[in-house]
């Protein structure tokens, strides 16, 4: 395998993209040893799973699961379930971490309330816990403080202050980011426009 320099692999089985379609009781409707049961709509995703740790080793390879997020109509009936079983079946593969969805995180919605619906698969899930849906930094230290993650992950904040974690250790104001340009194919509006906290002082 040719190697470029990256510390490993997240896959992407979350936001309605094509692992969580699988997985979803609400989309798949296939007939196939892939779709019916939950241990079958799963199926795909470990298979992955064990193909990515085969060819780079357990420690390199991380996933990112939306078990609660019903994007591009790919909701499910239980995803307390699927979630949880997600994170058992995932231990036999000792995969460096699990990085999960909060229930609150709603595309092209602000914040909910924090949700108890991880601390199952956080208790469930052997290796590094990582959550994501929503944070700011008062709630990303919470969820430390906690122990509901031992990361917190943050999307919309870090695309909008490129210095977030200065920001966040100084307590300084932090850029509003701009959703209509979220997901566009300009390379600089939207993505590399906002301005560094010393570009504003």
């Amino acid at each position: 395998m040719l190697s470029i320099g990256f510390d490993g692999v997240e896959i992407h089985g979350a936001h309605g993209f094509l692992i969580d379609q699988f997985m979803k009781d609400q989309v798949n409707d296939r007939t196939d040893h892939y779709g019916g049961s939950l241990e079958n709509r799963c199926r795909i995703s470990l298979e992955i799973v064990e193909a990515i740790v085969n060819e780079i080793g357990s420690d390199k390879v991380g996933i990112r699961l939306s078990p609660y997020v019903n994007y591009m109509e790919s909701g499910d009936s239980d995803p307390d379930t699927v979630g949880l079983y997600m994170v058992k079946s995932l231990n036999k593969y000792s995969i460096a971490y699990c990085h999960m969805v909060e229930p609150r995180m709603k595309i092209g919605e602000e914040n909910t309330k924090f949700s108890e619906s991880l601390q199952p698969m956080r208790k469930a899930f052997n290796n590094t816990f990582m959550v994501a849906g929503g944070y700011d930094r008062e709630d990303g230290n919470k969820a430390i403080e906690e122990n509901r993650g031992d990361f917190v992950a943050y999307g919309r904040l870090f695309l909008a202050n490129p210095d977030l974690p200065t920001r966040f250790e100084l307590g300084a104001p932090l850029n509003e980011y701009n959703r209509e340009t979220f997901y566009t194919h300009d390379p600089v509006v939207g993505y590399t426009d906002y301005p560094f906290l010393e570009d504003t002082a």
